[in-house]
């Protein structure tokens, strides 16, 4: 047996909500599988499991406030060599029954699971992704052996015109009910609203807060034109305008409690950290006529910014000089087991979140692009999960695009160290003898003053530098 428990979704957080289940008692899991959403004090997280088994026992229900370390559930791990033994179909499938033969019109059910025709077997967890996103699995293509259908397969058909209707996912229980964020079910269900009329624009088609919120007003203006036409006049009865948004809470509330939460860990960092910072000057002469080159024959979806490659230089700096990258724990440092940068991100409805790429030293200079399109997009659209906030050695934040030029960094404990980035700006520069105008960056380091001074700080700076005058190296 092994516990699947409240994880730490960053290095402040001390408890957080268990907003829902995706799993029942009794369904095979697989490891890396996402079974629960996690509410934490900045955003909704998809937490994944890291054991293979059956779920035994779900201990938490939604909408409880829960320590981190404390148990969610009890899952009995699966037999290593099950998954071999089984295939794709894992202990759900196992069975003295006869196989099913190629040209076989029948259907058998075997440990919970309904296997289809032989083109339709599907594994526990491909049937239980088909029933999240409500996609009817006898009308998918498999491209896996045999024709099996995999993950992939049912995560194209999403979208796709044959889904399973919302009275059928409503008579499947909880498994097959629609997917929201947890301030979407608050808020639907204060204002009245079924979540299955709801339109959702969030990952896998989820109703987002601004759904239920978009969804009243178009009722509403509906209601506003059926009382023109009966000459009752003035505005519906409970019509909430865009105006009235924060009447009932839902996003004052949401903003209070991510100011809340980046107060206490700003105000920890100013208490503990001896703070010192450092600033430099970096001509990207070389670097922008790298990106033009880079980005001539690409489409604009697909064009390098300046920001990845900051991203990039600074990883592979924290290489070089390891003494920044790690954390200050029981009074002395601490190396990071890799380099895990973390990107500080803007939500569009205020506050911060920042969202780690791990290893981005090892990444190609679009991998870390793509990377970090991945997860700005997943940050602001509701999509993070567990993994994409942990373990972060060190942080960048780039305030360029916000008309900044200079960035004076506060640390995130227990990191040592923060990067910052003004805008590119044409600046005068001294290059062979002459003033010339250059495109340049101002560069700055926040670093803990307990695990280094400003000579490991200057070489930091000099080494992201270095790497950014010599683009071809990124």
């Amino acid at each position: 047996m092994a516990e699947f428990t409240m994880p730490s979704l960053g290095a402040d957080m001390e408890e957080g909500v268990l907003a829902d289940w995706f799993v029942g008692e009794g369904e095979t899991v697989e490891r890396g599988q996402v079974i629960a959403a996690v509410d934490t004090d900045k955003a909704v997280i998809d937490v994944e499991v890291f054991t293979s088994g059956v779920v035994e026992r779900l201990l938490v229900e939604p909408g409880t406030t829960v320590a981190v370390g404390a148990p969610l559930a009890v899952i009995t791990e699966a037999d290593p060599g099950s998954d071999e033994d089984l295939g794709e179909q894992g202990p759900a499938a196992a069975t003295d029954a006869p196989p099913l033969g190629a040209d076989e019109d029948r259907t058998r059910v075997t440990g919970g699971a309904q296997l289809h025709h032989a083109s339709r077997v599907l594994s526990p967890l491909v049937r239980r992704l088909a029933e999240r996103l409500h996609v009817d699995p006898t009308g998918v293509d498999g491209t896996g052996p045999g024709g099996r259908v995999t993950r992939s397969d049912v995560e194209r058909a999403a979208t796709a015109p044959t889904v399973i209707p919302p009275t059928t996912a409503a008579r499947a229980g909880k498994a097959g009910r629609t997917k929201a964020s947890p301030r979407a079910r608050r808020l639907a269900t204060r204002r009245g609203i079924d979540l299955a009329q709801v339109r959702g624009t969030g990952a896998g088609g989820a109703v987002r807060e601004a759904d239920v919120i978009a969804s009243t007003q178009v009722a509403a203006g509906g209601q506003a034109a059926a009382g023109r036409d009966v000459g009752t006049g003035g505005p519906p009865i409970g019509h909430e305008g865009p105006g009235d948004v924060g009447r009932d809470g839902a996003d004052s509330d949401h903003r209070t409690t991510m100011r809340n939460a980046i107060a206490r860990a700003m105000t920890r960092s100013n208490a503990e950290i001896p703070h010192y910072h450092l600033t430099h000057l970096v001509d990207l002469g070389a670097l922008q006529t790298f990106l033009e080159a880079a980005n001539s024959t690409r489409p604009p979806a697909d064009r390098l910014l300046p920001a990845a490659a900051l991203l990039k230089a600074t990883a592979l700096a924290a290489n070089d000089v390891p003494e920044l990258n790690g954390f200050w724990v029981d009074d002395g440092f601490r190396a990071g087991d890799g380099v895990h940068v973390a990107v500080a991100v803007a939500l569009r409805d205020g506050g911060l979140i920042a969202p780690v790429i791990h290893h981005a030293d090892r990444m190609s200079l679009d991998e870390v692009m793509e990377a970090m399109r991945d997860l700005v997009q997943r940050a602001r659209r509701g999509g993070l999960r567990g993994a994409d906030m942990q373990t972060a050695t060190l942080t960048v934040t780039n305030l360029g695009d916000r008309g900044v030029d200079t960035v004076h960094g506060v640390i995130h404990p227990p990191q040592v160290a923060l990067v910052g980035a003004g805008r590119v700006l044409e600046r005068p520069l001294v290059v062979d003898g002459d003033v010339v105008a250059r495109p340049s960056v101002v560069l700055t380091l926040a670093a803990d003053h307990r695990a280094t001074d400003g000579q490991t700080g200057s070489r930091m700076l000099n080494r992201i530098s270095s790497y950014l005058q010599q683009p071809e190296g990124l």
